[in-house]
């Protein structure tokens, strides 16, 4: 029986795509909710001018703008109702996250298995609401002066209730999308907030192409920049499927046991530890935390006087935390490689593994069942997250500096690459095992046939 699953799994192919009618329906779910999602992106804001707001932009291309605007798909660029994306959601996830650590009630809450969960995504919904009103207002106020220098206006009406009607906007444009993702998760392929983040950052590809073309024909960058940029993402998504795919294997032993021969034989099976247990959450939630107060900050900048202590303040720090820049970079690593702790503590619990292995007769070989099985597992998973925090840092901040230096076009730096590579490979590997089942099920379906043909 054991072999015959193996078979199975080994001649798995997409030549069984068209008998998973299941499958199918999942991954045309998905595609329809992203196509949702891009219409979503060109519906502009109430009282906004898109062609004035879209030369303005270009006027103040450059830094984190243009990182926001990729996550987002293109959607602040046209200042559409899901122009702040997931990003609010995932903001208060991590406050919700850190709270839930710190916090007794709220770790109790953790603790209480579905209902406890069901309570704490309803407190980060709420977080979401307000973040995304907070950000929204700063928005407002930023795009009513925005383009006031040069004597353009960006706001056909402004006023306190162009500010409200974007607040409330923006709000149910985000609630919309956190929505959506949850329904891609639920009924379609993949996680729908990761698909929908892997969505905006693909949109942006063919003009990105077009550009970086158009600049190496008209002489602005230099071929040999080109040739060097398209080596370096290749070998970066070689190295990051290589990484992602990585683990440390613990060695499990069982007790001996009589087979049914009558002989007395012992199991092993292998506790799996990936290199980055932590996936793309790192480098999502670093960049969340330092977009927060920089897009308050940079549109609140052109509302605030330059000259005053306020402003100059505000124009300081946008400069000084724009990408290349050592501050900037020295966060974002930072931020990477604290989020790398953080969240494998979360998703691994060494004392509740140790416990469950004790319990099922299970042991690592020299190392006694408990706390000592414990505090080597919390041994080994340091070590290991130490070489997977590196990782993520290496493939998030080296490529977004280059990129910095050389002047091409923020898109396909460390971070987007890193999403879409990891939200893509998670993605294939759910349809693989939705195509496993399926076999499967067509398995036992024939065996329970032939059983009551006998």
């Amino acid at each position: 029986m054991a072999s015959r699953a193996d078979n199975i799994a080994s001649n798995m192919s997409l030549a069984n795509f068209s008998k998973a009618t299941e499958l199918k329906k999942r991954i045309w779910f998905t595609i329809g909710a992203l196509i949702v999602f891009r219409f979503l992106s060109f519906v502009p804001l109430p009282g906004v001018n898109p062609l004035i707001l879209g030369s303005l932009y270009d006027s103040a291309r450059g830094g984190i703008l243009d990182l926001f605007n990729t996550f987002s798909g293109g959607s602040l660029e046209r200042m559409s109702l899901i122009a702040l994306g997931v990003m609010p959601y995932i903001t208060a996830s991590i406050v919700i996250q850190l709270a839930a650590s710190l916090h007794p009630a709220l770790a109790a809450l953790k603790k209480e298995g579905a209902t406890g969960r069901q309570k704490l995504n309803q407190y980060t919904r709420y977080g979401t609401v307000f973040l995304t009103a907070v950000q929204g207002w700063f928005l407002a106020s930023g795009l009513e002066s925005f383009g006031a220098a040069s004597g353009m206006q960006a706001v056909v009406d402004p006023g306190i209730m162009f500010r409200i009607g974007a607040v409330i906007s923006l709000i149910g444009g985000t609630m919309f999308l956190l929505w959506l993702g949850e329904q891609i998760t639920s009924r379609g392929i993949g996680n729908g907030v990761s698909l929908i983040i892997m969505a905006g950052i693909v949109a942006q590809f063919p003009t990105f192409t077009a550009n970086l073309f158009e600049g190496g024909r008209s002489g602005s960058i230099s071929p040999v920049i080109i040739i060097g940029f398209i080596v370096m993402v290749v070998i970066l998504i070689l190295f990051i499927c290589f990484m992602e795919r990585a683990q440390r294997r613990l060695l499990i032993q069982y007790p001996k046991r009589a087979s049914a021969r009558g002989m007395m034989q012992a199991d092993r099976s292998h506790l799996p530890l990936k290199l980055n247990t932590a996936g793309v959450i790192p480098p999502i939630f670093a960049s969340s935390l330092l977009l927060l107060p920089l897009t308050i900050s940079q549109f609140a900048g052109n509302s605030i006087d330059p000259s005053t202590t306020m402003g100059g303040f505000i124009n300081s720090l946008n400069f000084y935390l724009q990408h290349g820049q050592p501050i900037y970079m020295t966060l974002y690593a930072a931020g990477i490689i604290f989020f790398c702790f953080f969240y494998t503590a979360v998703v691994f619990n060494p004392e509740e593994t140790a416990e469950n292995l004790k319990k099922n007769g299970g042991f690592i070989p020299g190392i006694r069942p408990g706390k000592r099985t414990a505090d080597y597992l919390d041994y080994v998973l340091t070590r290991v997250t130490v070489v997977g925090a590196i990782y993520l840092t290496l493939v998030c901040v080296i490529p977004e500096y280059m990129i910095a230096q050389t002047g091409i076009p923020l898109f396909l730096g460390g971070t987007s690459l890193l999403i879409v590579v990891n939200v893509t490979v998670d993605t294939i590997s759910q349809i693989q095992s939705h195509l496993l089942a399926h076999q499967y099920g067509d398995l036992i379906k024939k065996a329970k046939l032939k059983g009551r043909l006998r």
